[in-house]
């Protein structure tokens, strides 16, 4: 039986009517209909005088007037009109409603009482929906939310910026998220691992791109989003972003020779040892094991051989090597890691230590001691700032320490960029920057409590929305990310958590939230998913649209002008 098939229910009739409850605690709404017709999740209109006010179906609950009819059976021993009787008389189920926004409507338009209203509001701009600061009164009549109510709250698919992420379980109505104030704020996706979590991101990704919202940055560890795929548990192609938008993202891979799922990326990027800094190795420092004097001597071979040439210094530096100095002793020969450590009063062992375990970052095949002819810290900065988008695949460097080293090193430079350029537009009227959404997989890897002070990822998500750069931060295990990056998010889409920390966090610092714990608990894996904070105007739980060729004629059809030539029109 499909959710249409259970809801018989008109749209926009009755379902039931307010009994109590509040702002602190749910509202309580005894239902008029069988309970089949409604679920949890569902999307719920109460009128009340002039005030519509709208919320989220959190629980069902059975009730009895008098337990012991609630406890015995009486088909069989009553006639089936005195048991229905029974039964609509003594047994209830009430809705527990998370109440979360009101919009005065006003009275019942062509009546006395709406002239009058009306003429008093006149010189007033059309009511917007506002955050609850009341309650519907005792018997307010509650229904289904109809299409033009969802539409009222979540915009509609056709409206600028507006992107649909769903629809509402129930009545199969769209639900958008305002695209325009979701590139505002870092955001979140979350979902178990089988959730879905990845098609989701591929959807909302390929909304920004499609709507010109902001130029998005892909940290791609797993190789997904750029180039066409085949996803791993069904075996079917997946479309990469790649494929449909080809002449505005670019895929960059890691090293001169690199290729991505045996095809060969647009751009390839090199590092120099130039582009190293000290705080990029403490980063590393679960990775390769390093000890507490690392900082120190850190220090200490910037302040030998200044920032840009510590890292290529301490690149050619031996490890060992003694020769027989004037008193015949035995000591340290020129240009090893102890000469350098005793002339500059640090511990030999300590330094020794260090350079050894840089081993790992040395012979990196993408990491050159020589500046080569191009550069492609700057071609990806370029590409971004001009409107096109890149995903950084990290094709054969899988590996935690590619990843921790190369996202964040990029990821400091285009804070610098970006930085430079609010300051220059808001001191000297220059152009102002281009919003940039960084898009980072694994994000506990970069944003756990360890990690997360040493990184520009969490500086993004702190301070660099007034900078244009926010972050999407995609991860399985969001109560391993740092609470305070977690509480810097604006709007969280999440698919199914089966564990309990995981959905605390995701719903840490939210209104409600133990209201929703439990609907966390049983989304339907890569059907359902929960939206909450700043790009929807409250929590709202859609089944997730498909990543498939419907969802493709849906976003760029035909008949259309695509933003592809758009952007070609505008020059870029």
């Amino acid at each position: 039986m499909t959710n249409k098939d259970m809801n018989l229910t008109a749209e926009g009739q009755p379902i039931g009517y307010v009994v109590g409850g509040g702002l602190k605690a749910n509202l309580s709404v005894r239902l008029t209909v069988p309970a089949e017709q409604v679920q949890e999740g569902g999307f719920v209109v109460l009128e009340s005088g002039n005030w519509q006010f709208y919320g989220l179906v959190t629980d069902l609950q059975l009730g009895a007037n008098d337990p012991r009819y609630a406890e015995m059976q009486s088909a069989g021993r009553l006639s089936q009109t005195a048991a229905r009787l029974l039964k609509e008389q003594t047994l209830y189920t009430n809705l527990e409603v998370l109440p979360a926004l009101m919009l005065e409507r006003g009275p019942e338009p062509g009546s006395h009482d709406y002239e009058t209203w009306a003429r008093a509001h006149q010189n007033e701009n059309t009511p917007r929906p506002l955050p609850i600061k009341t309650v519907p009164g005792h018997h307010a009549l509650a229904r289904l939310a109809t299409a033009g109510d969802v539409a009222e709250i979540f915009g509609t698919p056709k409206e600028k910026g507006y992107f649909e992420i769903g629809r509402t379980r129930e009545q199969d109505h769209p639900v958008c998220v305002n695209l325009d104030k979701f590139v505002q704020r870092s955001s979140g996706v979350f979902g178990a691992t089988g959730s879905g979590k990845s098609f989701l991101t591929r959807i909302i990704l390929a909304g920004l791109i499609q709507h010109n919202a902001a130029s998005v940055l892909v940290f791609d560890m797993h190789n997904e989003y750029g180039f066409d795929d085949t996803a791993s548990d069904t075996g079917q192609a997946v479309v990469g972003l790649r494929s449909k938008f080809p002449s505005r993202v670019r895929v960059v891979g890691l090293g001169r020779k690199s290729t991505i799922r045996g095809k060969t990326p647009d751009l390839t990027l090199e590092l120099h040892d130039a582009d190293i800094r000290p705080e990029d190795v403490e980063l590393l420092a679960r990775e390769l094991n390093l000890r507490e004097t690392t900082s120190t001597t850190l220090d200490a071979l910037v302040h030998s051989f200044g920032a840009a040439n510590w890292f290529s210094e301490f690149r050619k530096m031996n490890i060992g090597g003694l020769i027989e100095g004037d008193d015949g002793k035995k000591v340290p020969a020129p240009g090893s890691v102890a000469d350098w450590a005793n002339q500059n009063g640090v511990n030999v062992a300590a330094a020794e230590g260090l350079r050894s375990k840089l081993t790992r970052v040395f012979n990196r095949p993408y990491l050159l001691q020589e500046e080569s002819t191009s550069d492609g810290l700057k071609e990806i900065i370029e590409a971004l700032r001009v409107g096109q988008h890149v995903i950084l695949s990290f094709g054969d460097y899988e590996t935690d320490l590619n990843y921790l080293l190369v996202s964040n090193l990029l990821t400091r430079r285009i804070r610098e960029a970006w930085e430079e350029s609010t300051n220059e537009f808001r001191t000297h009227g220059k152009a102002e920057p281009r919003p940039l959404v960084i898009a980072v997989e694994e994000a506990h890897k970069l944003l756990n409590r360890e990690m997360a002070a040493q990184t520009s990822f969490s500086t993004i998500a702190r301070e660099l929305r007034k900078y244009y750069v926010t972050l999407l931060i995609i991860d399985q295990r969001p109560s391993q990310i740092y609470d305070e990056v977690m509480s810097q998010l604006g709007t969280r889409v999440s698919g199914w958590l089966g564990d309990e920390n995981d959905i605390a966090a995701v719903l840490s610092g939210l209104a409600g939230r133990d209201a929703l714990r439990g609907m966390l608990a049983r989304l339907q894996p890569k059907e359902e998913v929960l939206l909450l904070g700043w790009g929807v105007p409250m929590p709202i739980l859609v089944r997730s649209r498909r990543y498939d060729q419907k969802f493709w004629e849906d976003l760029m059809p035909k008949s259309s002008k695509s933003v592809e030539q758009s952007i070609k029109d505008l020059g870029f």
